[in-house]
């Protein structure tokens, strides 16, 4: 019986001999089969990891949001600062100070100090026992006078500064959020985070000083916090909250590489990067409507007497709007590169565009060249390697967008609409340079006579 061939032997077996009819058959047969095998495989690895990528896509977002708000100062005050001139806030704020103040001075000792003067100064009785009726109006006027103040304190420029300073030396105690541990500005107490707003306290006493109410500076401390989110459960979400932040670097990293890995393993490298997008981009809708149904949820969560509805909205979304940018982002990311994969296809409406921008470049570009602009030799290289140079521009422009700080929608259209432009300018410059030299003119005819 014939030896087996293998793929390297040509069709022949090892002894020399030329397969015959039957044994060429059983060869192409069991080659196929090895070939449909290995495919099938590569489809199978591919599909595995683009289920993980997908999977982890959202994670690592979130993992990413975390990380940055725990490690960058900057990026946590930009976050929390809007919050100081949040007309709901503002007003929010205004009510609990106001109570605050109020609540700390003794009226009814006010007015039985009040009754025992009049007593001295020999008042009437009438008038000694009806002194009591003033604590009321009083009150009034005190939490009138009090609110006045704390209203143009809040919503001073002043104010603002002092939030912003406030929140940059509070943001190492950012991580007791997450950890639960220490005691300082931001804290959690219980299953809700609070902020120490003790300077804004002592600014609207002296304020109160200076505005004549000298009594203002005897008022004992106060509760000096106020809420910024409550949140059931609180020790799972820290739990959660440190696992997200220790695996912050790494998840983006290895979502992103689980992604190319897949597109490498797949046997059509353009289906499943389009594949890769349209499925992060799902994910990231998925985590925008994750992001709704939360708010909602936390919301509903909020008991009025803590916060009032539209002071937790405002701080809910002022804290995870980076969040939602960050997640808009990689979407406008996978719609861009999903179109970018489709165009490079073998569809009529692909082919179409991409015929048209040849037609397009190549008639700038032979304008160019009839202009005097002739790129000569420069020109034809470009149009011999237009897939490489394709290719670096692209990775170029991906690059930019991986090494950007906080890439937002807006920058990854800039860095879209720079990367469009440098590809036509380039086809423009190769069309300029592919005009054939003019022919050389004959030689004159005749000779000598």
């Amino acid at each position: 019986m014939a030896a087996s061939a293998g793929p390297g032997d040509h069709g022949a077996p090892r002894d020399g001999r030329p397969l015959n009819a039957a044994e060429r058959e059983e060869y192409e047969r069991l080659r196929g089969a090895a070939a449909l095998h290995h495919r099938r495989l590569r489809y199978a690895s591919a599909s595995v990891l683009l289920i993980v990528a997908f999977l982890l896509a959202p994670l690592a977002v979130v993992a990413a949001w975390v990380n940055n708000e725990v490690t960058d100062t900057g990026r946590y005050v930009q976050t929390v600062a809007p919050l100081a001139s949040d007309p709901a806030v503002q007003n929010a704020l205004t009510d609990r100070l106001t109570n605050r103040v109020v609540d700390a001075v003794d009226v009814p000792a006010l007015t039985a100090s009040l009754a025992k003067a009049l007593d001295r100064a020999g008042a009437p009785p009438l008038v000694v026992d009806h002194s009591q009726a003033l604590a009321e109006p009083l009150k009034n006027a005190l939490t009138g006078a009090v609110r006045t103040v704390v209203t143009k304190v809040v919503k001073s420029g002043e104010f603002r500064d002092v939030w912003r300073s406030a929140n940059r030396v509070a943001h190492a105690n950012v991580v007791n959020v997450l950890t639960g541990e220490g005691n300082r500005a931001m804290q959690a107490k219980g299953d809700t985070i609070v902020l120490n707003i003790g300077t804004v306290v002592d600014h609207v006493k002296q304020r109160l000083v200076d505005h004549g109410y000298r009594a203002a500076a005897k008022i004992p401390d106060i509760d000096k916090t106020i809420p910024l989110l409550q949140v059931d459960k609180l020790n799972k979400a820290q739990s959660a909250m440190r696992l997200l932040d220790i695996v912050g670097n790494w998840l983006p990293v290895t979502a992103i590489g689980l992604a190319a890995l897949a597109v490498w393993a797949a046997p059509a490298h353009r289906v499943a990067l389009m594949t890769a997008a349209i499925g992060v981009g799902v994910m990231m809708v998925a985590l925008l409507i994750g992001l709704a149904v939360a708010r909602q949820v936390y919301l509903d969560s909020v008991p009025p007497t803590t916060l009032p509805r539209n002071a937790a909205a405002a701080i809910y979304d002022t804290l995870v709007r980076f969040l939602r940018l960050s997640t808009r982002t990689v979407l406008v990311v996978a719609v861009i590169t999903a179109l970018a994969g489709y165009l490079y296809g073998p569809g009529r409406g692909a082919r179409f565009l991409r015929a048209a921008i040849a037609r397009g470049t190549g008639a700038a570009g032979r304008a160019l060249a009839r202009a005097g602009w002739d790129t000569g030799a420069f020109g034809r290289r470009l149009a011999a390697r237009r897939r490489w140079t394709t290719g670096v521009v692209i990775a170029a422009g991906a690059l930019t967008l991986f090494l950007w700080n906080y890439p937002t929608p807006g920058v990854v259209a800039l860095v879209l609409g720079l990367v469009v432009l440098v590809l036509i300018l380039l086809g423009i410059l190769a069309a300029a340079g592919t005009r054939a030299p003019p022919a050389a003119a004959p030689p004159p005819s005749g000779g000598a006579r």
